[in-house]
Order: C-alpha cells, then structure tokens, then sequence
C-alpha cells in the first residue's frame, strides 16, 4: 500500500474510548495512529495540521445503508458505489456494507461482483472503505416487511436457500432477518457456522422464540423501534425483549422521524450507548433533496426529509451518519457517548474493534474533525487525508 507522508495532528479536542474528551496530538504513520500525547509529539518528517476549534472522533462506520445520491445500492456498478463512497467520506463515513432489500439472485450476483472489485482496489483510495455486505431481510416477517418486498422473500428448509445467496471474497456478512419464520432457528444456526452476523428485524416473534434465536447466536436488533412489536405493559413485543435482555445490542435510526426524539433518547438510556449503535438506513435519494424518486420499481416521495413509498410506509432515511451523531447531541449525549455509537459499537458488532472504531495507537487513521457546529471539517481514511 502506497501512503502518503506522515501526518501530526494538533491542538483538536480528541475523543477518547471512555473518556472525556481533551487536547491531544496525533501522530499517524503508514496510515496508522502510532502516538497520543498531550502537546509534546514531535516528527520532522511528518505534515503538520491544525485542528484547532475541531473535535476529532473516530471515523463513523455505517453497518446499514442502501445507497445515495442517486445511488441504489441493488443496482450499483463498482463506479456507482465510488460516487457513494465519496459522499460518504465527505460526512465523516470511514466504513460501511451497503445494504441489499431483497431482490433476484441475479441482482444480488451481479452487485456482489461489484462490491468485490472495489474492494480489490479501496485500500489506495481516501474513500469510505467498504468492508462487507449486509443482507436486510431475505428471510423476514410479511406483515412486518415495512418497505421491503416480499416476492423477494425467502424460505429456509436445506441450507440451499444461504449457499445461494453471493458472498464477497472477504469482509463481513451481515444479514438481518425474523426468527419466527419457517425453521428460523435452524437458520440462524447455519448461518452462524457460516461466519454470517446475525441481527434480528422484521419480526413480530414472541419471547420464547426471541430466546431460542439469542441462545442460537442472534444478539443484536435492527433498526430498533421500526419493523418490530412495540412495549405493551401486558406484552413485553421485541421491543421489552430486547430492552430487558441485558446482553443484545442494537442500531438505530436517529432521524428523528424513524424513532421520535424522545423515545430515540429513552432507547438509548434504557439500554446503554455501549449496546447502540447509530445507522443511516439510507436511501437512493440521500443527498438530493425533496422530491419524487423511482426506488426498488415503485415511487417513493421526499419531504422535508421524510420519505414515504405508495403504500404509505417510510421508506428509508435521507440521512448521513453525520446527521445522527447531530442528532444524538442535540439529545444531549457527550461526546465519549455519541463516538460510542457511530464508531465503537459498529466496529465491534462487525468484529473489527481490533482495527478501527476508537482513536488508539496500532489502529487504523480512519478518522474525522468535526468544527463547532459539528460540521466535518477534515476526513482522514486509512492515514489519507480526502480531498472529495
């Protein structure tokens, strides 16, 4: 890998894993965070840049996002998911798996083969790095199937139904789905042999299954609140299950429309912001303002930044990860708490916390300087600094 020449960062308020934020310098080498010190780190050879007025965070990782502008990710070429990447890069994204809906075997084939060779290319590029795929909903609950479409959807009987689905030639694979469809916990039990994260969504199953599906492997939820039952004080829904089950985490959509405020703010402090994990659940039109828009064959609207498909369901966000950690501030979440959740908790779920997700000497340079008004002032991906 060719890198740039090292990089020293200066005199920017440094978000530290579990800590309270404070002035630090960074020192990066070879596309690696090689030292922290309070104000003493010195290397001739290294490009000085000022970061006063910025907090410096942890690049945001984004485990769930189906595209923007204009990009859908189930139809994406290698140069459409590299127009995505740079927007992305340009509010903040370090990492993320696009995101199928379900569709044919076909699609899925042909947009894995573009996933994977821009992934054969990436690691020269200052741009949102992709580091795996993540399947929404093959095998889901029809009358919980929100936008998704369910033709598309899948029965699970011999293990052919997962040995077809493509998989890329490395990174992860992630896919959410109910456990109370046909076999669900057989599913998630060859899924789990076969290195797959599992994350339950799309579901309406009752806490027996709910346990069965955790004791199988599957301990993280999607999109929390949205496309599952609710808290009843006479039915504990997905939502107490996962709420009183101290060990699942979760993602969610801080949009404000997704999840109200208020009830985004209650989620977060019942379970903890080391079990959440922010997403943008992003679509095509991400990016491109309010209009009407062709999506997955149907037309969805977009307005005031809520989207909404023909037959009335949301479909999806029109927000950047940027946006939900502005979310989650305005909420009043520190700091240490919002990196938490855009950057930490992905990189864990997806089992790359060794790597990235936390500003720690040996891990990567993903990274991003976010000024007052908590705007991105500078993006840096794997010691490069992007320039758009």
């Amino acid at each position: 890998m060719n890198f740039m020449k090292s990089l020293l960062l200066r005199n920017g308020v440094v978000t530290l894993p579990g800590e309270k934020a404070g002035k630090s310098d960074v020192l990066i080498e070879n596309g690696k965070i090689v030292e922290l010190s309070l104000g003493d780190v010195e290397s001739a050879a290294a490009e000085l840049i000022d970061l006063s007025g910025t907090r410096l965070h942890a690049g945001f990782i984004d485990v769930h996002n189906h595209g923007a502008v204009g990009v859908d990710v189930n139809t994406a070429t290698a140069d459409d998911l590299r127009k995505v990447r740079r927007f992305l890069a340009a509010n903040g994204v370090t990492a993320w798996l696009p995101t199928f809906v379900p569709d044919s075997d076909d699609v899925y084939r042909k947009v894995i083969a573009a996933i994977d060779e821009v992934m054969e290319t990436q690691n020269d590029e200052a741009i949102a790095q992709i580091v795996g795929v993540h399947y929404e909903g093959v095998f889901a609950n029809e009358k919980m199937c929100g936008a998704l479409r369910p033709h598309f959807f899948k029965t699970f009987r011999n293990g052919d139904e997962i040995n077809g689905l493509p998989k890329l030639k490395k990174g992860v694979h992630l896919t959410t789905l109910a456990p109370e469809v046909e076999n669900g916990i057989e599913l998630i039990k060859e899924l789990k042999k076969q290195n797959w994260i599992v994350s339950i969504g799309h579901t309406k199953a009752d806490v027996a299954t709910l346990d069965a599906a955790y004791a199988a492997g599957a301990k993280h939820l999607t999109h929390f609140f949205n496309a599952m039952t609710g808290l009843h004080h006479r039915e504990t829904g997905v939502v107490g299950w996962a709420l009183t089950n101290a060990e699942t985490t979760f993602d969610i959509i801080a949009d404000g429309v997704h999840v109200a405020p208020q009830v985004l703010k209650f989620g977060v402090q019942s379970k903890g912001a080391d079990k959440v994990s922010l997403i943008s659940d992003s679509v095509a039109p991400t990016g491109l303002g309010d209009g009407t828009f062709e999506l997955w064959n149907e037309k969805i609207s977009v307005i005031n930044g809520k989207t909404r498909n023909e037959r009335g369901s949301i479909a999806g966000s029109v927000i950047t990860m940027l946006d939900a950690v502005k979310q989650m501030r305005t909420l009043g979440f520190s700091d240490a708490e919002v990196s938490q959740m855009a950057s930490a908790n992905p990189a864990k779920l997806l089992g790359l916390e060794a790597s990235r997700g936390t500003i720690e000497p040996g891990k990567r340079a993903d990274l991003v300087a976010l000024d007052n008004q908590g705007n991105v002032k500078l993006t840096i991906i794997g010691g490069k600094i992007f320039t758009g």
